[in-house]
């Protein structure tokens, strides 16, 4: 339907602390001729080689970010252009371990912290909008573009070709869209038709 990439999630992965579905993620990098940027359970560097030589095109690095830096810093300076930081927020904090787990850290404190070691691609996502069709939470993309100046991808409650379309003025490198596919909310081929891409 055009999809420019594939945004994929290892659910199992994300709870457990590893890649839980590898043959899946095999199966699926093999059969697309799209990148693919895949996040869940990658927690060492060993996991994030064994993903790009396996046809993932991006990691995201969401639990790593807070509880092993050290991790980011390696992982930037060996895949740059491969690494995405995931910042999963409920009313401005920072939540990991597949969401389970709050920390107290807010979501520019995170990112900050995260350009300081090399990190130029973030995933925004509001937790308590992912999957509900409701809206984006706006303001908060609004103020991590223009806090960080890099590209930030937007997820969580995007229902609407308005709000696409609204994450573009905003800045928004792209968006990330599950659940009103599934609906039939958001037809793709008409998403990507009508909104320019970046």
């Amino acid at each position: 339907m055009g999809a420019p990439r594939l945004h994929l999630v290892d659910l199992d992965g994300a709870a457990s602390g590893e890649i839980s579905n590898m043959e899946i993620i095999r199966n699926i990098t093999g059969a697309l001729l799209i990148p693919v940027q895949l996040g869940g359970g990658i927690r060492c560097i060993e996991t994030i080689e064994t993903l790009l030589k396996n046809g993932i095109d991006r990691v995201i690095l969401g639990t790593a970010a807070v509880e092993d830096p050290q991790l980011i810093s390696d992982a930037c300076r060996r895949y740059r252009d491969s690494v995405i930081v995931g910042i999963d927020a409920r009313r401005g904090l920072i939540a990991t371990r597949g969401w389970v787990n709050d920390t107290g850290l807010t979501a520019v404190e995170l990112a900050q912290s995260m350009v300081k070691l090399g990190v130029r691609r973030f995933i925004y996502t509001d937790i308590e909008r992912d999957g509900t069709l409701t809206e984006p939470n706006f303001s908060a993309i609004a103020g991590l573009i223009d806090t960080l100046g890099l590209p930030v991808i937007a997820a969580g409650g995007i229902s609407t070709l308005n709000h696409l379309r609204m994450l573009q003025k905003l800045g928004a490198e792209g968006a990330i869209i599950g659940k009103a596919l599934y609906t039939g909310d958001i037809k793709l081929k008409q998403a990507i038709s009508e909104i320019d891409r970046v």
